[in-house]
């Protein structure tokens, strides 16, 4: 039986007595008399069973709680050790065959004259300063931007049938290029820019 089950037991019997004592005690008028001393050991040991087993199950619940915190950690920890993981569940980007450029130099990209298009959906580059020259020969208004995690890291006029360029320096990783005119983007005006 566990200390919660002998806590509730003692805990039962210790309200019943009362109340049984306490209906006695009202209806005979000679009560306790010779039974007193039965009486008060009765409920000495009622209510340290109660207290003694109250405070053994408030430990084993802590010491289950103390458990379960110790298991959550440790799947927390095994997650945050592996993000590759956690990023492999994410539906793999397309790859299509990058325009590489030196550092320092400038990777070329145009938009179509009739489409919501780039000329390429992806460029890559070395790491430093990575300038982008963007030719739009179409009447309707583009720029370009580069952006990585959705924050905006830089980005070019917007023109009509104009060219213009957008640099900026660039660590090692993934970036996207987009237009950033509203619904552009959404139409297919974006690529990858890998860094490495």
């Amino acid at each position: 039986m566990s200390n919660g089950d002998l806590f509730y037991i003692c805990g039962i019997a210790l309200a019943v007595s009362a109340v049984l004592f306490s209906f006695l005690g009202l209806r005979a008028k000679e009560f306790p008399g010779r039974f007193g001393v039965l009486i008060v050991l009765w409920f000495v040991l009622l209510i340290g069973g109660t207290t003694t087993y109250s405070v053994l199950h408030a430990q084993d619940e802590e010491t289950a709680k103390a458990a379960e915190l110790e298991s959550a950690n440790e799947e927390i920890t095994k997650e945050e050790a592996s993000p590759i993981e956690v990023e492999s569940e994410k539906a793999p980007a397309p790859k299509p065959e990058p325009a590489t450029g030196a550092p320092g130099d400038t990777l070329q990209l145009a938009a179509s004259p009739s489409d919501l298009t780039f000329d390429k959906t992806s460029l890559a580059s070395k790491p430093g300063k990575v300038t982008i020259d963007f030719d739009n020969p179409a009447a309707l208004e583009h720029n370009v931007a580069i952006e990585q995690e959705g924050k905006e890291i830089a980005v070019s006029e917007t023109l009509t049938e104009g060219k213009t360029s957008v640099s900026a320096d660039l660590a090692p990783g993934t970036y996207a290029f987009l237009c950033t005119v509203p619904g552009h983007a959404e139409a297919g005006m974006e690529g990858v820019l890998t860094v490495r």
